[in-house]
């Protein structure tokens, strides 16, 4: 069984994008021109997109950069180990809303410290796939389509954050009891 799963975790997205050219050349689609195409059609998006993403991106490294964070995390820390939050995992919900890079390289940290299959290890994975990074979401997707008014968008986000790793946690407690 997992040598089929192996064998599939390998070979699936090459043939996946083989079967892509594959299936346009026999519906008579010029594939290569297509892909030009839209390859040139992206670099008026990526060129409305920078801005915003060069802006955030800048905006959270100062915010790290500066320790705000640390402090932030800190102030936290007392409350979430009140409710038996791990405070090996706290800057991992704080930074995750932020940047994806980010949390990815805490997520890899505590699972190389602790282990992959330890507690700390799979509630690290279960948040990381439970959220997404509002912060760059917000950035990329509306500055594509020029909304300058977010309104709510930010709230609904992070609370939408704070309702999957409050989810991560119980779920991974009690499938994963340490």
């Amino acid at each position: 069984m997992f040598e089929m799963i192996g064998w599939l975790s390998k070979w699936l997205l090459p043939a996946l994008i083989a079967f892509i050219p594959v299936y346009g050349l026999a519906k008579r689609v010029p594939v290569y021109e297509s892909f030009v195409d839209g390859a040139k059609e992206s670099v008026p998006t990526i060129t409305s997109i920078f801005p915003h993403l060069l802006g955030m991106m800048v905006g959270i490294h100062v915010f790290r950069e500066s320790g705000a964070m640390d402090v932030i995390i800190h102030a936290f820390v007392p409350l979430l180990s009140w409710v038996n939050f791990p405070e090996e995992v706290v800057p991992l919900a704080f930074m995750r809303p932020i940047s994806g890079a980010g949390s990815l390289a805490m997520a890899s940290d505590i699972i190389q410290t602790y282990g992959a299959d330890s507690f700390l290890g799979r509630l690290a994975s279960t948040m990381q796939g439970s959220t997404d990074t509002t912060l760059y979401v917000l950035t990329v997707y509306f500055g594509a389509v020029g909304i300058r008014n977010s309104r709510y968008a930010l709230k609904v986000g992070l609370l939408a954050d704070a309702v999957g790793l409050t989810a991560a946690w119980l779920i991974a407690s009690i499938v994963f009891p340490s």
